[in-house]
């Protein structure tokens, strides 16, 4: 399968129908997911791997893992709306992949690889919230591709290398949001995001 045509099956990944400004809930762009994927499948990280997608919302990191022939797919959040859209969306297509509503500190399942878009952590209510998927990816699997804000790679990469780990590879994208929120003063935000992979020191 080509890249472009993984971007067009995650186009049809259904968006968030009450997205909770809390645990900033945002669909990433069908052309992010893709690429992300790809590089992981590159890597030898997803076919014939098992993946589990924390804070996957809709599941479009999940969908697009089982896509590209991941051994098994798991996805975890918080928010039961979304779950129950990922659900419905895999069962149409016949995609095989669990979804859980479970709080990221709560999954114990252990996997070959992790697949992730956490929160940015830039609301006041969710601060630091990608610290917090960061050391539960890096407890449960060898191997995590991760999507943060450009400008906390820094401390992100302290946390990481006081975790054992280190950052092998990155890719830098622009991110859009919609100004879906009545506080949203533009109709679209671009920020700044990278690509992490995240791998052992050992």
């Amino acid at each position: 399968m080509k890249k472009k045509e993984l971007e067009i099956i995650l186009q049809g990944v259904p968006d968030f129908i009450h997205p909770q400004i809390k645990l900033e809930q945002y669909l990433t762009p069908a052309v992010i997911a893709a690429d992300i994927i790809f590089e992981a499948y590159k890597f030898g990280d997803v076919e014939g791997k098992n993946v589990v997608d924390l804070g996957c919302g809709t599941g479009i990191f999940s969908v697009g893992a089982y896509v590209l022939n991941a051994k098994s797919v798991v996805g975890f959040d918080c928010e039961k709306e979304c779950i129950e859209i990922a659900k419905k969306h895999a069962k149409k297509f016949n995609f095989s992949i669990t979804y859980f509503s479970k709080d990221v500190e709560n999954v114990s399942t252990k996997c070959d690889t992790v697949i992730m878009n956490p929160p940015f952590g830039a609301q006041k209510s969710n601060y630091q919230a990608d610290r917090k998927f960061i050391k539960k990816a890096i407890e449960i699997a060898p191997v995590i591709y991760s999507l943060h804000l450009s400008k906390t790679i820094p401390f992100i990469t302290k946390l990481i290398s006081a975790l054992g780990c280190e950052i092998s590879h990155f890719k830098n994208y622009i991110f859009p949001i919609k100004g879906i929120h009545t506080f949203h003063k533009k109709q679209l935000i671009n920020f700044d995001v990278s690509m992490i992979r995240v791998i052992s020191k050992d």
